[in-house]
């Protein structure tokens, strides 16, 4: 049985947790205290030694790191549904993981921080000009297609989803990207959708 080791408040344990909604599987959600600093203590740091929510384990597997885990059950499911085979087109989608842990976790992700959790040491107006800068790229690349790659939903639109639907937690509004907007309606239409706080279908 597969067990999912996050918090609900998490977007980087959400993605985890929808693309394994959206592929059916069966797992166990393990809630870790984040308020309570439960992912600095030994037990958790012995899963993580980074201190970060999701990890995944899998009978003797222990994978950490939300875009790695999304790269590894896609792969793992082994259809192309989501993770293709085609070296370019992995590529392509790959590509958006990383888009996911550097520009909209620079931008969405640490505008959340700031004015969700209270996390002061992030330069705000720096965060709203890197969310500003995603977004519009996001809004233009979306102009002519529905799906970030492939013309179909893959683990690059998940992997980007759950920061840039969130923006609002952070006083980023969406109002000025249409597309991006439509973008997000169409993952939230999937059959097997799951919300979290703040993504109600």
């Amino acid at each position: 049985m597969l067990k999912l080791l996050g918090h609900e408040l998490s977007g980087n344990s959400y993605k985890v947790r929808l693309l394994l909604e959206l592929l059916g599987l069966d797992y166990d959600w393990v809630r870790v205290d984040l308020m309570a600093g439960e992912h600095k203590g030994a037990a958790f740091l012995a899963l993580n030694p980074f201190g970060q929510v999701p990890v995944l384990q899998d009978g003797s597997v222990t994978l950490a790191d939300a875009q790695a885990i999304l790269f590894f059950l896609a792969a793992r499911q082994g259809d192309g549904q989501w993770l293709p085979s085609d070296p370019l087109e992995q590529a392509r989608v790959v590509r958006w993981l990383s888009t996911a842990a550097g520009e909209v976790r620079q931008g969405p992700e640490s505008a959340r921080l700031h004015h969700l959790f209270g996390v002061k040491a992030i330069p705000i107006a720096r965060a709203h000009e890197k969310a500003a800068l995603i977004l519009s790229q996001l809004d233009q690349h979306l102009l002519h297609r529905q799906w970030l790659e492939l013309e179909r939903p893959t683990i690059a639109d998940i992997a980007v989803f759950p920061y840039v639907a969130l923006a609002g937690d952070g006083g980023v509004d969406l109002a000025p990207y249409p597309n991006v907007r439509a973008w997000i309606g169409l993952i939230q239409a999937l059959p097997g959708y799951v919300p979290m706080a703040g993504l109600e279908a």
